[in-house]
């Protein structure tokens, strides 16, 4: 398990590719290796990776699967580039974001960045099969980073978040670009919250629900706007 709370960015030194695999050569911050063991989990932009080999002090080397490739922005890296790290919590560690389990739900793409000199906000894509579970002010986590929603609009597909000076000193998203591509994990207890009151919609509305959501959709609207939004454990 992760927190979400960056501890810095690794450089990806090498990238190695066999039939079916791809292997991460990384380059961690001093420290940020220390007692780092094969078989540890450590979170790289939002995907949680097993080390399989140590080279160094500062160097470890990580296998990743077709689907891993897939499914995520790892596919698309090249040796320079430089990814979000965190170490697994251990047992009775401070949750200073929120529980992450290091697997991506799907990846996207920003739509449009704002910057000031304090604050950078990404206007972030969402596919419509995953909008009904992005509310405002839950949580989310973005290449591994643990962040609040500011605002979404499932209509038109898109949420909003704000990075405070610390986060982008911590993490690779000063770097971000529109049209770079993000690793999003859906914050969990909110997808069962969702998942478990559109069963229940589903069970008492019965015959009715197309008809509904007809309506609904002629007004701009979904059944997800009459959803409250899920109080998200930390």
């Amino acid at each position: 398990m992760f927190t979400g709370i960056i501890q810095g960015t690794a450089r990806i030194a090498a990238i190695d590719d066999r039939e079916g695999l791809r292997t991460f050569t990384l380059e961690f911050p001093p420290g940020f290796g220390q007692d780092l063991a094969i078989g540890a989990s450590v979170s790289v932009d939002g995907v949680c990776l097993t080390v399989t080999e140590i080279a160094s002090p500062t160097v470890a080397r990580f296998d990743v699967i077709l689907q891993s490739l897939k499914v995520t922005t790892l596919s698309e890296y090249r040796p320079g580039s430089r990814v979000n790290v965190e170490r697994a919590a251990k047992d009775g560690a401070e949750i200073g974001g929120h529980p992450l389990s290091g697997h991506v739900d799907f990846s996207t793409s920003i739509d449009s960045i704002r910057s000031s000199d304090t604050n950078r906000v990404l206007r972030i894509a969402i596919p419509p099969e995953y909008r009904k579970y992005i509310f405002a002010k839950g949580y989310i986590a973005i290449n591994g980073a643990s962040l609040t929603v500011s605002e979404v609009d499932r209509a038109e597909g898109w949420f909003e978040v704000w990075l405070i000076p610390e986060t982008r000193r911590m993490t690779t998203f000063e770097e971000k670009q529109v049209g770079d591509r993000l690793n999003i994990e859906i914050e969990r207890s909110t997808q069962v919250v969702v998942d478990t009151v559109r069963e229940t919609v589903q069970e008492s509305l019965g015959k009715l629900q197309p008809l509904l959501e007809a309506i609904l959709k002629e007004r701009g609207q979904t059944l997800e706007d009459f959803f409250p939004a899920p109080k998200t454990l930390k």
